[in-house]
């Protein structure tokens, strides 16, 4: 079992920023791939980043490249994402989820997840 806990969530002024954390507990956090989902009010789950288990290789979906930036310390057991020139349109609920075994054509495809974490809030005011 992983447990995931986010943390760095709250209410930002669009163009501000803010960097989530999510600290894992239980089996070895460097022996996953780590990604981060969010799930805006009424709509589904999507994703948004994802890193390699050494922290070397990284993906974004486009709606946050170029503002978001996933990382990860695995002495810490902890994923960040930092996120910058927040929009109004990135209100979310915020998980992280750990993948033991990612697809052979990762980040291509993004696999099912093995744990999530419960997530945490993030408001964008306009």
């Amino acid at each position: 079992q992983v447990q995931l806990v986010e943390s760095g969530g709250g209410l930002v002024q669009a163009g501000g920023s803010l960097r989530l954390s999510c600290a894992a507990s239980g089996r070895t956090f460097s022996n996953y791939v780590m990604n981060w989902f969010r799930q805006a009010p009424g709509k589904e789950r999507e994703f948004v980043a994802t890193i390699s288990r050494g922290g070397g290789s990284t993906y974004y979906a486009d709606s946050v490249k170029g503002r978001f930036t996933i990382s990860r310390d695995n002495a810490k057991n902890t994923v960040y994402l930092q996120m910058n020139s927040l929009k109004p349109e990135d209100t979310a609920v915020y998980y992280c989820a750990a993948d033991r075994n990612p697809p052979s054509n990762w980040p291509s495809v993004i696999g099912n997840m093995d744990y999530w974490g419960k997530g945490t809030l993030v408001t964008v005011s306009s």
